[in-house]
């Protein structure tokens, strides 16, 4: 039994199928910091039951935004399936940095600096009239200088990290690296920042200039010299989060502990996102569970029962019925 795994940096129940546009709800090209697609979440899309047959019970949902850097706000969400399914809003704000298509990175890291800059010497005013009311944007951005709101950064080249680094200590953010493919030689830096690292255990091979040191390695490499690290799925994560735990089997293959692995989809998750009721099976926790037939991490395992705030919900996902319909006699 293993506490039921947290995903990660996907848009599980903000998308049907990719390729049709009127399914897609997680992105949006005004979008900006007040930006929350857990507006449009859908409980009942097909693609949950199959998460949870990965032994997936709770998400990490992400906007991915349009034309600004600001992506939007994560939601934390529940994998029962109801209407009313547990949900923790503004989990935390997501901005895109790195590589661009046109123009320059600096220019987008300088945007970040003098938006925090902005509300930082706005939060050291006072309202002068009862109409300078704050707004979302505002009572945002006071969560993450604060730190009461983890700032997720999505880059991968190091030397942007090492300038992200900077900000937080500039500014006293909670900065969480999202994607990191390159982070390797930079392992001690993101140890001693305690900055956390969502990552995937399967980016092994440089897709661009920003992640020429991906490596099977990195997750075990980071884990070992101290960081925090959270898995995630690469790639159409949306429709592959049942695949988890392979991912984290693979990362104990090349080098990360069984412990780590394990926390790096429970725990750790639930200590970088603040949530208190899931990550670990202990009194006064909700009992997000998952009974296996064997090692989870195990290809040839199977899930036998998996449990959510206590109560046991269906494993039968669209592909076991089509399964059913097309093998029928």
């Amino acid at each position: 039994m293993t506490p039921g795994f947290i995903a990660t940096v996907n848009q599980l129940g903000l998308v049907e199928v990719g390729a049709v546009a009127g399914s897609r709800d997680a992105g949006e090209e005004k979008a900006g910091i007040d930006f929350d697609a857990s507006l449009a979440f859908n409980p009942r899309s097909s693609l949950i039951p199959y998460a949870r047959k990965g032994g997936v019970t709770r998400d990490l949902i992400t906007p991915y935004g349009g034309d600004s850097i600001f992506a939007g706000l994560a939601s934390v969400v529940d994998l029962s399936g109801s209407f009313d399914s547990d949900m923790q809003k503004q989990a935390a704000l997501i901005v895109y940095l790195g590589e661009r298509s046109k123009g320059s990175r600096a220019f987008t890291l300088q945007t970040l600096i003098n938006k925090l800059d902005e509300h930082k010497t706005k939060a050291g005013k006072k309202a002068k009239k009862d109409d300078d009311k704050p707004s979302t944007e505002d009572k945002v951005m006071a969560k993450v200088l604060s730190g009461e709101m983890p700032l997720v950064v999505g880059v991968s080249r190091a030397a942007d990290i090492i300038e992200l680094i900077k900000v937080k200590e500039r500014f006293g953010i909670d900065l969480v690296i999202s994607g990191a493919e390159d982070a390797l030689p930079i392992k001690a830096e993101l140890a001693a920042a305690k900055v956390p690292v969502i990552l995937s255990a399967m980016a092994n091979l440089p897709g661009d200039f920003d992640s020429l040191n991906a490596s099977l390695e990195t997750a075990g490499e980071l884990e070992k010299a101290g960081v925090l690290v959270a898995l995630t799925i690469a790639g159409d994560s949306s429709h592959n989060v049942y695949q988890l735990r392979y991912d984290a089997g693979n990362a104990i293959a090349n080098g990360m502990s069984r412990e780590g692995a394990l926390k790096a989809i429970t725990s750790n998750v639930a200590d970088i996102f603040n949530i208190k009721d899931a990550g670990s099976i202990e009194v006064g926790k909700a009992a997000d569970l998952a009974v296996w037939s064997a090692d989870p991490f195990e290809f040839s395992t199977t899930l036998e029962k998996v449990m959510i705030n206590g109560v046991e919900v269906s494993t039968e996902s669209r592909h076991d019925k089509l399964r059913d319909r097309y093998m029928a006699e």
